[in-house]
């Protein structure tokens, strides 16, 4: 396993209603005049988690035109098939390379239909449509059994994660390293396949909520991303 330095871009979340052709987290996702909103096995349309605009990403791996969507179903459990994290049913990854930009946001609205989970049972993350912007940065990896362990075993345990060494890589981002509330989840063979974090999308009370302040991330692997084929992405959330 490499473990030097990643190149991720830091996201932050803005008080703004971007266009269906802009990055987003919520809200209307563009969908083209002859598509449809995706749906799981049921039939059930799932909604927008988050739009990228290509763009934006400044990672060689990544596209560098076309929108990058992440849907989910409302289930109690966003979607996740925790035994099953690349089963795309009650979520979907697309890319659009290509946008039509006569599309319009009412037009997409008329192709919306009332889902049997739409009424109290309804979950999601996102509790308000808001902009993203991205920054350039990087990670480094942190070894957080070695943090543990540069205390005594006496040590407070407030003490041990007041370190800030716990919340560096910490973040809302596309690249970089991927941090987790309750451990990371991947065994060796998805650790090695699903290589690279797609997209991370961490709780900050006010716009997105993963049950109790947790964080969730997409992977694939940095060959198929190449290749523009997210057919295979591994999605996982958790809470403390």
């Amino acid at each position: 396993m490499d473990y030097s330095n990643k190149p991720s871009m830091e996201i932050t979340l803005t008080d703004t209603k971007p266009s269906i052709f802009e990055s987003k987290v919520g809200g209307m996702g563009y969908i083209p005049h002859d598509g449809n909103f995706p749906t799981d096995s049921r039939g059930n349309q799932l909604r927008l988690l988050a739009q990228i605009n290509c763009k934006d990403i400044q990672l060689d791996e990544f596209p560098k035109k076309g929108l990058l969507q992440f849907w989910l179903a409302g289930t109690d459990l966003y979607g996740c098939d925790f035994e099953n994290p690349t089963k795309q049913d009650g979520f979907r990854v697309i890319y659009y390379p290509e946008v039509d930009t006569t599309v319009t946001e009412d037009e997409i609205k008329s192709k919306l239909v009332k889902n049997e989970t739409d009424d109290d049972d309804f979950y999601t993350p996102v509790s308000a449509e808001c902009g993203m912007t991205f920054e350039p940065s990087e990670d480094r990896y942190i070894d957080y059994d070695a943090i543990e362990d540069d205390y005594d075993e006496d040590a407070d345990e407030d003490e041990i994660y007041d370190d800030e060494r716990w919340e560096e890589n910490f973040y809302s981002k596309v690249g970089g390293y991927p941090t987790f509330t309750q451990g990371e989840f991947r065994n060796e063979e998805q650790l090695e396949k699903y290589d690279f974090l797609l997209f991370q999308l961490e709780s900050d009370y006010e716009k997105v909520l993963w049950g109790d302040m947790g964080i969730g991330n997409f992977f694939i692997s940095s060959e198929k991303l190449k290749k523009f084929d997210f057919s295979d992405v591994l999605y996982n959330w958790d809470c403390g």
